[in-house]
C-alpha cells in the first residue's frame, strides 16, 4: 500500500466501499496493460468514509478504440463524450463512468468554451491539474491500494479548506458556484487565493447555463451545512450577482428579537436549522428543497422595509409581504423551477402569520387557503427554522398549535376541500356561466370562515344563500 502525499500520514480508504463491479472494471483494465483510478467526488467519499454515489475511473496507457472495445466486452455502454473520452459502462446493473485523461485548451468566455483532446499518455500529475479543487483532484487504485494525492487534497478536506488545484480554475465560471455547494455539504472555507481567482471570474457568470446554475443550487440545498455555501458566496464576491442576498448584509435587527446580530447571520443560522429540520422530517426530494429556499428568502423584504423609530426601536413592519417581490427575483435568477416559486411566495408572505392572531378552525383554514400549493406543515416547518435561527436565544417552534390544529383538522397537507362544488350547483339547475362562479366563491369563503362543514349543513347555507339572492 502507498500513498504520494507530500508530508502526511493518510488512512487509505475502506476497499468495503467501493461497489464490487468497479473495483473488477479496475482490475481488468489493468490486465489490459493500463492502470486506472477512481478519481474526483468518489474519492474525496472515500476519504469521509462514506460510501460513494457515483464512481468514475479514469484510465492509463490504453488507447480509446481499444478501451471501448474492452468495455463492451464487459456490460452495456455508451460513448457520452466522445471528444472528451468518456463512456458509460453498465456492469451488473451499476452505472460506471470510465474515462481517458484530457488536455483542455480555453478558447472562448464561459463554462464551455474549451477545446479538450483525450491523451492516454498523459501522467496522472499532470490530468490532475485539470481538476476544480483539490479535494477532487485525488486518485485512487484499488487494486494496488495507491492513493495519489499531488495537491493536498486530503489535508485540506480534514483542515476544512476548499482551494484551487491550478490557475486552470480561473477558466470556467462554474467553478465558483461549486466551490458554494461544495463550502456547503463539506462544511468549508475558501481558501484566500481560491477567493481572488473568484473575483476575477464574475464577469463570466452571465455566460453559464441557467440549467447548471440551477443543479448548484439544487445541490445547495441538500447540504447539512448550507450557511458555508453562502459565506463562500459572498467571500467569492459572486453574492453581488444577487443583490437580493446582499442587501441582508449588515442589515440591522432589534437584539431583543435578534441576539445573533444582522440580516445576513440570521439567515445563515435560519437555512442551517432548515437542514436540521429537513433531516428529522426525513425530506429528502423537493420539500427539502423548498424548505430551504423558503428560509434563504424568507427576510428578503426586510432590507426596504428596516427602519429605527422614535424610541430608538428597529423595525421592519411589512416585510413578509415586500419580500415575495425579491423572492420572485433571486428565485428566477437561480433557475428555479415555476412551481417552486408558486409554493415559496405564499411560504415567505405567510412567515409571520403566527404572531397575529390565534390557531382558531378558521383561521387555520384560511392559512391553508392563502398558503396553496404550500402546506401548513411545510410553512410551520419554515417558522421553526426562523424562531430557531436566533443563536444564542434557543431554539423554539411557535407555530406548533398551528400545525397540531390543521393535523386534527386534516388540513396540514391541503387546503379544504370545496364542499359545493360547481357538480352540486348544476344538479339544482344552475347554468354554467359568471353566477356561477360567484355563488362557488361565495360558499368556499363561508365554508372557510366555518358556516358550515359537511354536505348537510353546505345544503341549508346554500338553500339559505339563494333564496337571499
Amino acid at each position: 500500500m502507498s500513498c504520494r502525499t507530500p508530508n502526511q500520514e493518510v488512512t487509505l480508504p475502506e476497499i468495503e466501499l467501493i461497489a464490487a463491479p468497479v473495483i473488477e472494471t479496475c482490475r481488468d483494465l489493468n490486465r489490459l496493460g493500463g492502470t486506472s483510478y477512481l478519481v474526483g467526488g468518489a474519492v474525496r467519499d472515500l476519504m469521509l468514509g462514506v460510501t460513494p454515489k457515483d464512481f468514475d475511473i479514469e484510465v492509463y496507457g490504453i488507447p480509446e478504440s481499444d478501451l471501448i472495445k474492452a468495455l463492451s466486452n464487459w456490460g452495456k455502454i455508451e460513448v457520452v463524450g466522445k471528444q472528451f473520452g468518456v463512456i458509460k459502462l453498465w456492469r451488473d446493473h451499476l452505472e460506471i463512468d470510465v474515462s481517458l485523461p484530457r488536455k483542455e485548451r480555453k478558447t472562448e468566455p464561459g463554462h464551455k468554451g474549451f477545446d479538450v483532446e483525450a491523451d492516454p499518455s498523459l501522467s496522472p500529475e499532470t490530468a490532475s491539474l485539470r481538476r476544480d479543487f483539490t479535494i477532487n483532484a485525488m486518485m485512487f487504485d484499488p487494486i494496488s491500494m495507491t492513493l495519489l494525492d499531488f495537491h493536498q487534497g486530503t489535508q485540506h478536506l480534514h483542515q476544512g479548506v476548499l482551494r484551487h488545484v491550478s490557475s486552470a480554475f480561473a477558466e470556467d465560471p462554474l467553478r465558483v458556484l461549486r466551490g458554494m455547494q461544495f463550502a456547503a455539504r463539506f462544511k468549508l472555507k475558501l481558501d484566500s487565493e481560491t477567493v481572488a481567482l473568484c473575483h476575477k471570474l464574475r464577469h463570466e457568470a452571465e455566460t453559464l447555463p441557467s440549467s447548471r446554475i440551477w443543479i448548484e443550487w439544487q445541490k445547495w440545498c441538500h447540504a447539512d451545512h448550507p450557511s458555508y455555501g453562502l459565506q463562500a458566496l459572498r467571500d467569492s464576491g459572486w453574492v453581488k450577482l444577487y443583490p437580493e442576498l446582499e442587501a441582508m448584509i449588515d442589515c440591522p435587527q432589534d437584539r431583543r428579537w435578534h441576539p445573533e446580530g444582522d440580516v445576513w447571520v440570521h439567515t445563515l443560522q435560519v437555512v442551517d436549522q432548515a437542514a436540521d429540520i429537513a433531516r428529522r422530517y426525513k425530506w429528502n426530494g423537493e420539500l427539502r428543497e423548498h424548505l430551504l429556499l423558503a428560509a434563504l428568502c424568507h427576510d428578503l423584504g426586510k432590507p426596504v422595509c428596516t427602519f429605527v423609530d422614535d424610541n430608538g426601536s428597529i423595525k421592519s413592519p411589512g416585510h413578509s409581504h415586500e419580500g415575495t417581490a425579491d423572492s420572485n427575483r433571486f428565485l428566477k435568477k437561480i433557475s428555479a423551477p415555476r412551481e417552486f416559486t408558486q409554493i415559496i411566495l405564499p411560504l415567505v408572505q405567510e412567515h409571520m402569520t403566527h404572531m397575529h392572531g390565534e390557531p382558531t378552525p378558521r383561521a387555520v383554514r384560511h392559512l391553508a387557503h392563502r398558503l396553496t400549493p404550500a402546506t401548513i406543515e411545510l410553512w410551520e416547518a419554515l417558522v421553526e427554522a426562523d424562531a430557531s435561527g436566533r443563536s444564542p436565544a434557543p431554539p423554539s417552534r411557535p407555530a406548533l398549535e398551528w400545525l397540531q390544529q390543521a393535523e386534527e383538522m386534516a388540513a396540514h397537507q391541503n387546503q379544504p376541500t370545496p364542499i359545493i362544488t360547481g357538480k352540486v350547483l348544476i344538479d339544482l339547475g344552475k347554468t354554467p356561466g359568471p353566477e356561477l362562479g360567484v355563488i362557488l366563491g361565495a360558499a368556499y369563503q363561508a365554508q372557510l370562515n366555518g358556516e358550515f362543514d359537511n354536505p348537510s349543513s353546505a345544503t341549508s347555507w346554500l338553500k339559505e344563500y339563494l333564496e337571499r339572492e
